[in-house]
């Protein structure tokens, strides 16, 4: 694919247009495109997995590094477009909420990174999927609505801080990137966007007896944020117990606990 066709002609040579309610705003702005994969750190040797691939755009950048391409596109009209135009890259039809990262990384044999442009209604699925395949991967830059990327990012005590920033700072190093502008895809969003950097952990940031539980406690306590954790916890057997072990003063609200505090609370349960 020439670095000249832009999404648009694309689109119009094979007869396709964004499907809106797949969330498609496709990103062909070159300078944009190189700074996303840049910021993944990658080279030969490397494994990337790009999910939602698209008309390829990012995928172009991503092989220019050296590394190693699988794109993941559930589109049955887009991955011919990227097999005809695209060489020496691994086009595979899945969905990016159930793909199996830990796979390629066996292949790889060492941790993969992955990329790619998010649809903004699946964001958080994504995420969550993510979590549970976190062993198979190293670094990963996604784009994603503004909003959920400050939040996954965002530390204690303020408004953004809630459920994804616990469960995803408890093994990965979050980060924002650069911001891109709606102008910059076709068509554009709704929403601006900022590319979140996750550098997973080789060991979860604290450590826990039940990682399901976990996960519980931190629903529990970010279900009513205004509510103190002893109300917000009622529900959770064991939990309010456990807020005296850990030393947590059952007063304070969810999103003032630390990443730390939460596990002691759940180690405690």
């Amino acid at each position: 694919m020439s670095a000249a066709v832009g999404p648009s002609e694309l689109l119009r040579r094979h007869g396709l247009r964004p499907k809106k309610q797949w969330g498609q705003n496709f990103l062909g702005d070159e300078q944009i495109l190189r700074a996303l994969a840049s910021l993944l750190r990658i080279g030969p040797g490397d494994t990337v997995v790009e999910l939602g691939a698209g008309l390829g755009h990012l995928t172009r950048a991503l092989q220019a590094t050296g590394a190693s391409v699988i794109a993941v596109e559930r589109d049955r009209e887009l991955a011919p477009i990227l097999r005809a135009e695209l060489s020496g890259v691994e086009v595979v039809e899945a969905d990016a909420k159930s793909f199996d990262f830990k796979m390629v990384a066996a292949r790889a044999g060492r941790r993969i990174a992955l990329a790619g442009n998010l649809p903004y209604h699946l964001s958080s699925p994504i995420l969550f999927h993510l979590l549970d395949q976190r062993e198979a991967l190293r670094r990963a830059v996604l784009l994603l609505q503004r909003e959920v990327a400050v939040r996954v990012a965002a530390g204690p005590g303020g408004r953004d801080y809630g459920l994804l920033s616990v469960l995803v700072q408890q093994v990965a190093d979050a980060s924002l990137g650069l911001s891109v502008p709606r102008s910059a895809f076709t068509p554009p969003p709704e929403v601006e966007s900022t590319a979140l950097v996750l550098d997973f952990l080789e060991a979860p940031r604290a450590a826990l007896h039940d990682e399901q539980r976990f996960r519980a406690l931190v629903k529990a306590a970010f279900s009513q944020r205004r509510k103190t954790l002893w109300n917000a916890l009622k529900n959770l057997p064991g939990a309010r117990g456990a807020l005296a072990r850990a030393g947590i003063d059952p007063q304070r609200r969810g999103e003032t606990l630390s990443v730390a505090e939460f596990a002691a609370v759940e180690r405690a349960m």
